[in-house]
């Protein structure tokens, strides 16, 4: 990836609600222009795996464009290097390492009808588009292409559960609309698929898929403005009357158009029934004004992007700003009815449950940032994940690990679940049952299952047992260590020393002699050959990486890893050495190892603490440093300007917390540590009606050091503030300087702690 522009400044405002060069000219972003500075193309290029398509905050539906060609690079169905499109999809992903959904393709066309999607080297046999980025808009809430091959132009747009089409077609005898019950994305491959025609403007049907997700089920219900002249359906060849069932069902409408006509669709979808979906329309746009729609959306955006005000130095850093605010946003999305039925991972209708259910828990990833960003700026959605997440529990019996769609993946190491639960819970959230949410952390750390009953009897997991056993037992020591502390809340004693202890069983993969952690087989033996350069995904001992990096995940506590390193100064030589050295990491085959500093690689979520941890051992410039020289040059406003991929809002929440200046190192102790902000002004609005203002003053390409800090008029050297500080409003205010200060986060008392004194 070419390595482009810095970043200095950009920054954040945040309220409650539901969900080198000379500084130039200011800019400050005014009210209900929020949208205008978020450019969904960032992340579209190198290997961001974005979405492109309409979509509101945490919405159902993703209505979007996919392109023909496949691949890792595909996994949200769309890149910037391609200039295909067979589709128009009310489902997608953001961000993640393996493609899924594509649900209920619709596709306009003339002529001859195909039904076929078409072939890279025989598009003429299928009827994929080409189409030019040039004849695209993109912006949150609204997407418009020209389909070059047919003359068609496309426009979307969508509210929480419902995508609305408008199709402007030429003069033609022949024109269609191609509802595709087959085509997927990535691994999704359909099932069972059925559709209907209920009347002249009305169809029905739903869509059974095996993917990443085992048993995805979506139905939808279609309505059109103009009346349907004629309704084929197809299963790999024609079928006669209205209705089939199959694995490859396809659904033609034909009708007339003169030039210039315009035929609107509106789409609902619902993981229930497809009366459900009808009502979900019924509910969110009942009628035809398509401009309507997009002005909601549009708006609705602006109310979760208007948490965060900013000043900032240039267009181009508030484009990256609200860019990296508006990917945090795509999910965990809505995964009920208006009605609040939803499907459960134990295949029942739920109903009157009291909260939204989401899905795409991306875990592993978003409990490193997105989840605790979301504390501050998303108080009832938080709730409503972890209510959602309480539901999983009670529905499969163990909290989820990357759940999608009522399907439990268990992809990716840990129970990080735990961590996500127990930060609300320690930050004073109350939206759910306290003791429901202990059992369900318990209870998920207790099982035998994913290597725990090796934890539970060795105190390790042995590296012959399980694959990426050290990765998978250093982060059962961070998901052990939230439990504990929640434990300590709760007044349960017994509890509280028995996962404690459990948190620190990270120890056990530390080999003193060869100074790293590695793969354990027994309490003598150790796994033979090794060089911490060495990652080999899913057969080897570590996930997505290697030694180097993963004897540095200890987030939740670094004076334990301090003291493990031996000592201050030979932790911080050794931290130094981690982003200078150079080895394998950098020949690593896997596209997940990205944005590397020596062995540190930014482009995947186990680094994203480790900038960080200078301000645990006293030496706080060089981590504003680092962060500095990420938030510059791993984050630009470039189509490639997501170092690697977004993982679901991971790589975009570290962005706008850092840009804010702070960030959340341990998971579950409520306290942010100081880095180097970006921004010159944030004000952060909070719930009830409470306001945390931030002045950042002296800011500058080359002052990225915080010399001196107030926090409500009082001097503040310590390089940590608390979460429950932040929420009672008051202001900040940092001077930055060129070099180093003297005092500010200077001498043992100043240092980042993991637990508040």
């Amino acid at each position: 990836m070419k390595k482009q522009i810095c970043l200095a400044g950009v920054l954040a405002v945040l309220a409650f609600n539901s969900f080198g060069q000379a500084p130039k000219k200011k800019v400050t972003t005014k009210a209900a222009s929020f949208t205008k500075y978020v450019d969904p193309y960032i992340g579209t290029g190198f290997h961001g795996h974005v979405f492109v398509g309409a979509n509101v905050p945490f919405g159902a539906v993703q209505l979007g464009p996919t392109n023909l060609s496949e691949g890792w690079d595909w996994c949200s169905g769309y890149h910037i290097s391609d200039s295909t499109i067979v589709g128009f999809q009310h489902t997608h992903l953001s961000g993640t390492g393996i493609g899924d959904l594509g649900d209920i393709s619709f596709m306009p066309t003339t002529g001859p009808i195909k039904t076929y999607k078409g072939g890279l080297k025989s598009m003429e046999s299928g009827y994929v588009s080409l189409f030019s980025h040039k004849d695209e808009v993109v912006k949150p809430g609204y997407y418009k292409v020209k389909l070059k091959r047919y003359d068609i132009g496309v426009e979307l747009t969508a509210s929480t559960r419902v995508g609305m089409h408008k199709y402007t077609f030429p003069a033609s005898k022949n024109a269609h609309i191609i509802i595709d019950l087959q085509e997927g994305i990535g691994w999704d491959k359909a099932k069972e698929t059925y559709i209907k025609q209920e009347d002249q403007y009305t169809i029905t049907g739903y869509r059974f898929s095996k993917g990443w997700a085992d048993d995805q089920r979506i139905y939808f219900t279609a309505v059109f403005s103009k009346p349907i002249k004629n309704f084929a359906v197809y299963d790999s060849t024609a079928k006669a009357g209205t209705q089939v069932k199959g694995t490859k069902v396809k659904g033609v409408i034909s009708f007339e158009t003169t030039k210039g006509e315009v035929v609107y669709a509106k789409v609902g979808i619902s993981p229930v029934s497809s009366a459900n979906a009808l009502l979900n329309i019924k509910a969110e746009i009942p009628g035809w004004d398509f401009n309507k729609v997009v002005a909601q959306a549009d708006q609705a955006w602006n109310a979760q992007l208007g948490k965060i005000s900013i000043k900032a130095d240039s267009l181009s850093q508030l484009k990256k700003f609200y860019t990296a605010f508006y990917h945090s946003m795509i999910a965990p999305s809505i995964f009920n009815d208006v009605n609040g039925d939803y499907w459960g991972t134990d295949k029942k209708v739920h109903k009157n449950v009291g909260f939204n259910n989401v899905t795409t828990f991306s875990l592993w990833d978003t409990y490193r940032s997105n989840n605790p960003l979301s504390t501050i700026i998303h108080p009832e959605h938080t709730n409503d994940m972890i209510n959602s997440m309480l539901a999983i529990y009670q529905q499969q019996g163990s909290l989820p690990v990357w759940h999608l769609m009522a399907n439990e993946t268990n992809c990716m190491v840990g129970y990080s679940a735990v961590p996500v639960v127990a930060d609300a819970l320690l930050k004073g959230y109350d939206g759910f049952d306290h003791n429901l949410a202990y059992e369900a952390m318990k209870t998920t750390a207790m099982e035998d299952a994913r290597g725990i009953k090796y934890v539970k009897k060795y105190g390790f997991i042995p590296a012959d047992s399980s694959r990426e056993s050290v990765s998978m037992g250093l982060e059962y020591a961070i998901d052990d260590w939230c439990l504990a502390q929640v434990a300590k809340k709760m007044g349960k004693t017994a509890d509280y020393e028995y996962f404690s202890k459990r948190g620190q069983y990270y120890k056990n993969y530390y080999d003193p002699k060869a100074g790293f952690m590695r793969g354990r087989l027994s309490q003598t033996e150790w796994r033979t050959p090794y060089s911490p350069f060495i990652s080999i995904h899913e057969t080897g001992d570590f996930t997505e990486g290697n030694g180097w990096e993963y004897t540095f995940l200890v987030p939740q506590d670094v004076e334990g890893m301090i003291k493990m390193l031996g000592g201050e100064e030979k932790f911080n030589i050794k931290l130094d050495s981690l982003f200078i050295a150079e080895g394998d990491m950098g020949k690593f085959k896997s596209p997940d190892v990205s944005g590397l500093i020596g062995q540190y690689a930014h482009g995947n979520e186990p680094g994203h603490p480790m900038t960080y941890y200078y301000d645990y051992s006293g030496q706080p410039w060089k981590t504003a440093e680092k962060v500095r020289y990420v938030l510059d040059y791993f984050y630009t406003d470039k189509t490639d300007g997501i170092i690697g991929n977004e993982d679901v809002g991971q790589m975009s929440a570290w962005y706008v917390l850092s840009a804010l200046g702070f960030y959340p190192v341990n998971p579950a102790n409520g306290l942010y540590v100081f880095g180097s902000p970006v921004i010159n002004e944030a004000t952060l609005k909070l719930q009830g009606n409470k306001t945390f203002h931030i002045v950042v003053k002296n800011n500058g390409p080359k002052n990225i050091y915080i010399n001196s800090m107030s926090l409500n008029g009082v001097n503040h050297t310590k390089t940590y503030f608390a979460h429950k500080d932040l929420m009672k409003g008051g202001e900040m205010v940092i001077t930055m300087g060129d070099k180093p200060g003297k005092v500010w986060g200077v001498g043992e008392t100043n240092k980042a702690v993991s637990v508040a004194k």
